[in-house]
């Protein structure tokens, strides 16, 4: 079983991680770096930045336990991204430190209310922004989410979240991108 460490060092390694995301995608698409932190709450953090002259507002977390027979295991989060521009509101992904087994789903429980995403590479998505909503608005409501997939090895994993300053952060983030 592994576990991860303080709220800095992820939010370090998220903005790295977004970063690069960031610098990949900037081929097809001009990345203008103004990064602004919307502050830290509890365990979740949250910024905005600019991307072709739209405002982007991410929020992000780190699981407090992650579990599974793995030897290594890369950085693991869970991002809620507004993109108003692209009129992209609540997009959950899940970045989990592997490549996921091909084809595969991944189960997300919320306090007991399982959704399916689907993976792609490293990090799974919900299938649309209504299932993006639904649960959103579990997660401000809820109390822990857990997260269960499969790497490309067949290693499964556990990667318990806490839902402590979601609510607090996802309103920086509202309010940031100027969205409800």
């Amino acid at each position: 079983m592994n576990t991860h460490g303080s709220v800095s060092a992820g939010q370090s390694a998220a903005r790295r991680l977004f970063l690069a995301i960031a610098l990949i995608s900037s081929i097809a698409t001009p990345v203008v770096a103004a990064d602004k932190s919307l502050g830290s709450f509890k365990v979740w953090s949250a910024m905005s930045f600019a991307e072709d002259e739209k405002t982007v507002c991410m929020m992000w977390s780190q699981p407090e336990k992650a579990e599974g027979e793995y030897k290594k295991r890369g950085e693991i989060f869970v991002f809620v991204t507004h993109r108003p521009g692209d009129k992209e509101i609540n997009k959950v992904s899940f970045e989990t430190g592997y490549t996921f087994k091909d084809p595969s789903k991944v189960r997300v429980t919320i306090d007991g209310k399982a959704y399916t995403l689907y993976t792609d590479g490293s990090t799974a998505w919900s299938y649309n922004s209504k299932d993006d909503s639904r649960m959103v608005k579990a997660m401000r409501a809820g109390n822990t989410m857990i997260m269960e997939g499969t790497s490309s090895r067949g290693t499964k994993t556990r990667d318990t979240y806490s839902l402590d300053g979601f609510t607090a952060a996802h309103n920086a983030i509202n309010k940031a991108c100027k969205t409800k």
